[in-house]
């Protein structure tokens, strides 16, 4: 397709947007809910999604070519089943897509959702989407394609289910034969560098941790240094070191807290002198008293990777690809720099242009980009689309 139209439904702050207009796309309507997001969306297209698709009416929205959304997924009705086909969605935003499509019979869908689409519900989710589109007149593929910026050379490991359609109805019973298998050799994501998309200059110091957090990672980095074993395939917790499990923990805790034993006897002189010079880790917060090396043997000092201070505790990855950004703000810690990720290069984590201008307020931001679609991997899917001949 050389020039098309297409609609923007649960717009967030664009991502659909952006891939479409890069393959020569207009968009002529978007809706959301979110003031923030709107207001991000108006900034950086002029064009106001301030509407609710459910006060929507069908004959308003303008004629296009393609309908994207990345929709929010609800478990479908149950009684439903009961009440007949048309039941099963009511009150779901998917059920909005339905209608909207019926009207205006859109030659093409781009829909976006989470990789436990596949899995919702037993399964009943994805087979009541394709059924209902099936029933329109839509070309499917017979399972959802699952693609990762990672597999697109971005350092994000974030899988996603995307879901593509013609409209055909002479011929809704054939399915659409598109594949992503020639990604298959970027699946393994140790090809990826997360210093692919940081910044070349100094950032804003408001991103570097503070010197508690220095302190702590600090501790940990001395601790891994000094023990024997460099691959670690359990949680250490410190607070287990001597402790043996209780009779009524879950197996799966009671084999944790061997190990921790175990590497304690295993390294007791040193453990007892590092423990010592960080006061028993006395002023550490209970999260910090947790570590997980999870970077193999690829790297030598937690400074090298790629770190997360989560409630599990503290976290080492190794620096090949970013954890899926979400809208919760854990913001991973580029250890190399002591500082976190900037909302910079989070937008290029989700493949936005640097010409886009993000919220104002960070946190705000971030929550956008983690509740984003990636442009690259709609990019990637819509390409495959519009250029299908089968």
């Amino acid at each position: 397709m050389k020039k098309f139209k297409f609609i923007d439904l649960f717009s967030g702050i664009g991502g659909f947007h952006q891939a479409m207009e890069q393959l020569g796309g207009t968009c002529v309507f978007a809706s959301d809910i979110d003031k923030y997001a709107i207001e991000t969306y108006k900034e950086n297209y002029n064009i106001d999604s301030d509407i609710n698709v459910r006060d929507v009416k069908v004959e308003d929205i303008p004629k296009h070519d393609v309908l994207c959304g990345g929709f929010p997924c609800q478990a479908f009705s149950k009684a439903g089943k009961r009440k007949g086909f048309e039941d099963e969605t009511k009150g779901t935003l998917f059920f909005e897509i339905e209608r909207i499509l019926a009207y205006h019979k859109t030659k093409y869908i781009v829909l976006e959702n989470v990789r436990n689409l596949v899995s919702h519900d037993h399964g009943n989710t994805w087979k009541t989407i394709y059924s209902h589109l099936k029933e329109l007149g839509y070309r499917l593929t017979p399972e959802p394609l699952i693609l990762s910026p990672h597999q697109l050379g971005v350092p994000q490991l974030r899988e996603r289910v995307v879901i593509l359609g013609i409209y055909d109805p002479d011929h809704c019973d054939d399915d659409l034969r598109i594949s992503f298998k020639d990604l298959e050799n970027l699946k393994n994501k140790d090809q990826n560098s997360i210093y692919d998309i940081l910044e070349k200059n100094e950032v804003d110091e408001k991103y570097n941790i503070t010197e508690r957090e220095k302190y702590v990672l600090s501790a940990w980095d001395s601790f891994y240094k000094g023990i024997n074993e460099k691959v670690l395939g359990f949680p250490v917790w410190f607070d287990y070191f001597k402790k043996k499990p209780d009779e009524d923990m879950a197996d799966w805790k009671k084999e944790f807290i061997k190990k921790n034993n175990k590497l304690y006897k295993d390294n007791k002189e040193f453990i007892d002198s590092w423990a010592k010079q960080y006061n028993n880790l006395k002023d550490f917060t209970p999260t910090q008293r947790k570590f997980e090396w999870q970077a193999g043997d690829s790297i030598e000092s937690l400074w090298d990777g790629l770190i997360q201070i989560r409630p599990s505790g503290v976290r080492v990855k190794k620096p090949t690809c970013f954890p899926a950004l979400v809208a919760l703000v854990q913001i991973p810690i580029i250890g190399k720099y002591k500082r976190r990720l900037t909302v910079r290069e989070a937008a290029r984590l989700q493949s936005f242009p640097d010409s886009f201008i993000p919220n104002p307020n960070d946190q705000q931001a971030y929550k956008q980009f983690g509740n984003a679609v990636n442009v690259n991997v709609i990019k990637t899917a819509a390409e495959a689309l519009f250029n299908y001949e089968g």
